[in-house]
């Protein structure tokens, strides 16, 4: 009976891997041209088993002037400003303002269920020069709570969603799933999953779902994980089973 309860115990573990695999907050597409009027989704999942996601808030790099944010569904959105130390001055006027923070609160009895996630559309003016990352810190409300603050570095625990900037004329780009734009330098057509949309003035079609890699990605690595675990069970129920002979000779 004990080596039974072994292995189930292993098939269990193995199984449960893809539950406990985090997903991260993240912005797609995420390499974008500098002087660009994309629209990005900042893409929100649920990590957890009861509660809901009731609030997001997404904290604006300086240097924008424009964030303006699309209807989703039982959902509202504030956009928070300060005032320009020095205005400026371009082609549609003077600006004397810039965005800080963006904020959606979901509607009473609403919000992201367990295991699902939520995009919330952004048309920007992407701002800086080739070569920067833009850092987007955002804190992640539960109905029950609980916060999540995805604010760390690209290698912490809760890493805050980044884009890459890129020279002025080129394409929106996207690396698939939760890693978040490559380092710079880099090529960002390197790595599986890549999608590469057409010039960065067709910003909504650029928006999409790039988790499917991803996906299969922890399928693959849960069967073997499954397989593995199957096999150590396997191994010891055969070795108590010599035991059990050997004591009875």
């Amino acid at each position: 009976m004990g080596h039974k309860k072994l292995i189930l115990a292993g098939a269990l573990v193995a199984f449960a891997v893809p539950a406990s695999a985090q997903a991260h907050v993240s912005l797609h597409p995420n390499t974008l041209p500098t002087g660009s009027g994309p629209t990005v989704d900042v893409r929100v999942p649920n990590e957890t088993s009861k509660a809901r996601t009731v609030k997001v808030d997404v904290q604006i790099p300086p240097g924008f002037t424009l964030v303006s944010t699309e209807p989703v569904a039982g959902w509202s959105a504030q956009v928070k400003t300060h005032k320009l130390a020095k205005p400026i001055t371009t082609d549609d006027g003077t600006i004397t303002e810039e965005p800080t923070e963006v904020v959606w609160t979901a509607a009473s009895g609403k919000g992201t269920p367990p295991a699902q996630f939520q995009n919330f559309p952004l048309v920007i003016a992407v701002p800086g020069k080739a070569g920067d990352v833009l850092t987007f810190k955002t804190l992640q409300t539960y109905s029950d709570g609980s916060v999540v603050r995805w604010i760390d570095a690209a290698d912490g625990e809760h890493p805050a969603p980044t884009v890459n900037v890129t020279a002025a004329g080129g394409f929106l780009q996207d690396q698939a799933g939760d890693a978040g734009p490559p380092a710079p330098g880099t090529s960002a057509t390197q790595g599986a999953d890549q999608t590469t949309t057409t010039p960065a003035t067709d910003a909504k079609a650029a928006s999409t779902d790039s988790g499917d890699g991803a996906s299969k990605g922890l399928g693959i690595a849960a069967l073997v994980i499954a397989v593995l675990g199957l096999i150590a069970g396997l191994v010891a129920l055969a070795r108590g089973r010599r035991a059990s002979e050997a004591t009875a000779t």
